[in-house]
């Protein structure tokens, strides 16, 4: 393959790839090797009839669509390296005639990312950001180990907001009890809000062992469409009551929880764990400022395709979201009342400034060189890695060369934000 350059201009690639006719004919011979189960010939069992009366019977060039599909499927990430484009959209083909025993050529125009100049980038000036830590703060967390380290006690009263009561229940609409409404001896802490409005609160003052009848509507808007706005019953039993019992902040809680001996030693990591995130969250503040600032004083056309990239990227992780929950982006447009371009036309505005914040970082980071090594790349899978208990290979092998190369990508946007706050001016 032979691959010529036509043009570069206004974020438009346009170059030629010629193949020959002993490529084009290399490429017909495999199609046809993969494919020749598929025909029947009088005279030939299935897969053996010979190339040219299988052409013969269904056309002289009934392999050629295909060849010429992996041929371009092959070549055309080639050309793209060898001339360097960078592009974002697929891209539109014209062929030369195809015939036998000839070669051809490809004529390719397709939109390229466009290369901007970032103007202001250094020496930008923000505000200095802290997060005082006080003994508040450290009380607080203190607190927040304290519950988290609570035991569960079986107590032997009524129940009451904050207990977490253990119960059988049964949803009927009128008298079909309906899927999904039912449960046996689930843990439900009274308060929580984990069910639907009014349930919780009419366990309130029941007894061990005894039962109830709950009356409520569920939402107008809930989701599934045969219970939305309809008045249920659910028949509940309590097996038992529990209620937290939370211990004692002394030196023994410490010495339960921690490596230290006192409660004096374990308020001083308290405080300086607190201040290390305090200062890591007004590092990133600062950092989102800086960024902020470039974005402002940066203006520049961004190609309609690469917002609707983003647009679309952002309705598929947030259909991904909706499947994890058990639900479907068609039964949530319904139960939100929105059509799917009202829903797009909402994400635009977050979706542009994505597009321009990345295309700044990108061209920073080109300007100034910042590349992303091999261990740059293997150090951010070692994190993934410790993350989700796996070994650097296992993640590498679970991503796969298109995810890597989009952490690769990311890890260089993080490298142009770190250049930018480390040369910018913090009053």
């Amino acid at each position: 393959m032979k691959t010529t350059l036509i043009s570069k201009e206004n974020s438009i690639a346009k170059f030629t790839m010629e193949f020959t006719a002993e490529e084009f004919e290399s490429a017909v011979v495999k199609v046809y090797q993969n494919t020749k189960e598929k025909y029947s010939v009088d005279g030939f069992r299935k897969g053996k009839a010979p190339r040219k009366l299988i052409e013969s019977r269904y056309g002289e060039g009934i392999f050629f669509e295909d060849a010429v599909n992996d041929m371009f499927s092959e070549g055309y990430p080639k050309a793209l390296s060898e001339l360097a484009v960078d592009v974002i959209d697929r891209p539109q083909a014209e062929f030369t005639e195809l015939a036998a025993g000839k070669g051809f050529t490809v004529t390719v125009e397709v939109a390229m990312y466009p290369q901007i100049e970032v103007k202001d980038y250094k020496g930008v000036q923000i505000e200095r950001i802290t997060h005082e830590i006080d003994d508040e703060a450290v009380n607080n967390e203190l607190e927040m180990i304290r519950r988290r380290n609570a035991r569960m006690i079986v107590v032997d009263r009524a129940a009451k907001e904050g207990d977490t009561v253990l119960i059988d229940y049964a949803g009927f609409l009128g008298d079909e009890q309906f899927e999904g409404g039912t449960a046996e001896r689930y843990p439900l802490k009274l308060g929580s809000n984990t069910f639907i409005p009014g349930f919780e609160e009419q366990l309130i003052g029941i007894k061990p062992n005894e039962e109830r009848d709950i009356e409520l509507s569920f939402p107008e808007d809930y989701p599934a469409e045969n219970l939305a706005g309809q008045a249920v019953v659910f028949k509940c039993k309590v097996h038992e009551i529990k209620e937290e019992e939370l211990p004692e902040i002394n030196d023994d809680f410490v010495k339960d929880v921690s490596e230290f001996d006192t409660l004096d030693e374990y308020k001083a990591d308290v405080k300086a764990n607190l201040e290390k995130a305090a200062s890591a969250r007004a590092e990133n503040e600062m950092k989102d400022a800086v960024v902020k600032k470039v974005y402002d004083a940066n203006e520049f056309e961004i190609p309609e395709v690469m917002i609707q990239d983003e647009i679309l990227a952002r309705l598929r992780q947030l259909d991904q979201q909706l499947q994890y929950q058990g639900f479907s982006l068609d039964k949530y447009l319904e139960a939100v009342e929105k059509s799917l371009e009202a829903v797009k036309d909402e994400l635009r505005e977050e979706s542009y400034k994505a597009v321009k914040t990345k295309m700044i970082l990108a061209a920073v980071a080109e300007a100034e060189k910042l590349p992303v090594s091999d261990e740059d790349i293997t150090s951010e899978l070692s994190l993934i890695a410790m993350q989700y208990n796996m070994d650097v290979e296992q993640v590498r092998e679970a991503l796969g060369v298109q995810n890597i190369a989009m952490v690769a990508k990311d890890l260089g946007l993080r490298k142009a934000i770190d250049f930018m706050y480390d040369n910018a001016v913090i009053q």
